[in-house]
């Protein structure tokens, strides 16, 4: 779920400023409209068409739900998987500016395509005959497809850190303030651009068509994209440098190579060490990886100066010890899939078919009904600050209140009840319609109010406040400060990993259900279909998973792991237990 974005704003003052001072002419607050409209309307474009596409892919594409699930799904997985590469091509060979740049006229193509599907009629299929896409229709909306995920993989992982470029602040200077003031508005501006996506552009292909609700977003992109190229000669630029994911690379290579040597024991002086930081003890755990600093002939693998002379087969303690903080808290990642497994197509289709008028004649937007979880998280999210965390303090001794840990087992348990509840609110919704005499007309609506699903998504959005926020701390509170932009990457991979595994089910249920002849759980035809069934599965799953995450914090002990032999340095290499910003 990607409306949940947390992000400790000291960590890219820590680790970005520096150099505007060489260019006193470039970068400054006149920048920041640029990037902070570009980052909006990307999010406002891309945004406003996910909730509404399951009705154009059934109507207009006449995919079956199942198959247009797993469309979904995979498309979100590749936006989150691409954002890893974009991040990663932008510090280790093109820098932010030219990445943001390449995805601002990716997402651009991309709408543009998608609205042209719309416009065009031979770029979609027959409606007189409903013939199902021809293979040139597939392939022109999975490109358009593919264009935006790229866009969203280059723009949203750059963008927040190129704002940060653009400003010169000293250490322990007054003007610190203006960095924690352009976060503030940047997390203001991106939570506005998100109720605007999920409620008005999805207001607009309901009452307007797809023409107009596909051309909207596609005017804004051009904005967006024309917005950043604008401001390009104010810049800061930085250099790209060594990207954290190559060095994991490295370390793994390199252990591979060294696979055969036996472990020096007591002579750490055989361990390549970080020239610029204090000298660091290899941890026993995953002893394997100490392989990879090893030097096996000091003339051979160091060069005059001391430096290595094949970073593929040596690499630095430090750097070593840096996987192996990853690889410590992938236990605890792996719990969180579930929770992020949420799709709100079968959502949009219910509501669809329910009674969604308020206040006379206005129509609640099917796509709409997401808006509900993202401003109930805003509201509990600084009530948990500002309210329950002094009381709890004063009882638990935690500074935030609950551990981290405690706060994703919330999460998850409010993600059961959600789905238990979605479960009952469906066997309501099909009842009605079956009572009514829709069971053969899915398109019809019934005299049952589309409010019904409104408990539901308010629990997913209490546990978005709890679940998402407690890991990224768990996440910062694991790693060593040197690999704390690194937290935010790994929440990104795991809703990749949430869609792909969101899919699979989808797949798998569709599947198996409608094996003999029997009419599958995810049938078009929802009122025909068992969506309740399905929702009783995830709630099944989510008790599985909740007792898995149980045996991991019990394999991480009391204390969380949180000593994890931290001992590996006491400068970039000390853990850092700062807490997230919850606001």
């Amino acid at each position: 779920m990607e409306y949940s974005s947390v992000a400790d704003d000291k960590l890219i003052e820590n680790s970005i400023i520096s150099s505007s001072s060489e260019q006193p002419r470039k970068g400054g607050l006149r920048t920041m409209p640029f990037i902070i409209v570009n980052e909006c309307l990307e999010k406002v474009s891309s945004y406003g068409i996910l909730p509404n596409m399951i009705l154009y892919l059934r109507d207009d594409y006449h995919m079956p739900i199942a198959k247009a699930t797993n469309v979904l799904y995979t498309w979100s997985a590749m936006s989150n998987i691409l954002s890893i590469f974009g991040a990663f091509l932008s510090d280790s060979y093109l820098g932010r500016f030219s990445v943001i740049f390449i995805g601002s006229f990716s997402s651009l193509l991309g709408v543009t395509i998608l609205w042209l599907t719309a416009m065009i009629p031979v770029l979609r299929p027959s409606c007189e005959l409903c013939n199902s896409a021809t293979a040139t229709q597939l392939l022109l909306l999975f490109l358009s497809f593919g264009l935006i995920s790229i866009g969203a993989g280059c723009i949203r992982p750059c963008s927040i850190a190129f704002g940060a470029d653009q400003l010169t602040i000293k250490e322990n200077s007054k003007n610190e303030r203006l960095l924690d003031s352009y976060f503030n508005w940047y997390y203001t501006s991106i939570g506005a651009s998100t109720i605007v996506a999920l409620g008005v552009i999805t207001y607009i292909q309901e009452n307007l068509g797809w023409k107009f609700g596909f051309g909207v977003p596609a005017a804004l992109m051009l904005i967006s994209a024309l917005s950043f190229t604008l401001g390009s000669p104010f810049y800061v630029k930085l250099k790209p440098s060594k990207s954290l994911l190559t060095g994991f690379v490295q370390v793994a290579v390199a252990a591979t190579k060294n696979r055969k040597l036996s472990l020096p024991v007591g002579n750490f002086e055989l361990y390549y060490q970080d020239r610029d930081s204090e000298p660091i003890v290899p941890t026993d755990s995953l002893s394997c990886l100490n392989k990879a600093c090893i030097i096996r002939n000091p003339e051979t693998d160091l060069n005059p100066d001391g430096s290595v002379s094949n970073p593929w087969s040596l690499c630095t303690v430090k750097q070593m010890e840096s996987l192996k903080s990853l690889l410590r808290v992938l236990p605890m990642w792996s719990t969180g899939i579930f929770m992020m497994m949420t799709q709100s197509s079968f959502s949009t289709l219910q509501a669809k078919t329910m009674n969604r008028r308020l206040f006379g004649n206005f129509e609640i937007p099917a796509g709409s009904f997401t808006v509900i979880m993202v401003i109930t998280l805003s509201i509990i999210i600084p009530l948990y600050d500002r309210v329950a965390v002094p009381i709890l303090a004063k009882y638990t001794g935690q500074p935030r209140g609950f551990s981290s840990k405690t706060r994703i087992g919330i999460g998850l348990l409010f993600v059961i009840v959600a789905k238990a509840t979605s479960a009952v609110v469906e066997t309501m919704r099909r009842n009605v319609a079956i009572e009514e005499g829709f069971e053969y007309q899915p398109y019809a609506v019934i005299n049952m109010s589309a409010l019904w699903l409104v408990p539901e998504f308010v629990l997913l959005g209490i546990a978005e406040a709890f679940t998402p926020v407690g890991q990224v701390e768990f996440f910062y509170s694991h790693f060593p400060k040197s690999m704390s932009s690194f937290a935010m990457a790994l929440f990104t991979l795991e809703l990749a990993a949430a869609d792909v595994v969101g899919s699979v089910v989808v797949n798998v249920v569709d599947k198996v259900t409608s094996l003999g002849g029997n009419g599958s759980w995810l049938s078009t035809n929802i009122n025909r279909g068992h969506l309740n069934y399905y929702y009783v599965l995830l709630c099944f799953l989510g008790m599985v998973n909740f007792l898995y995450y149980l045996a991991i914090c019990w394999a991480y002990g009391p204390d969380g792991g949180e000593n994890l032999e931290a001992s590996a340095g006491k400068e970039d290499d000390q853990f850092d237990y700062k807490e997230l910003p919850t606001s």
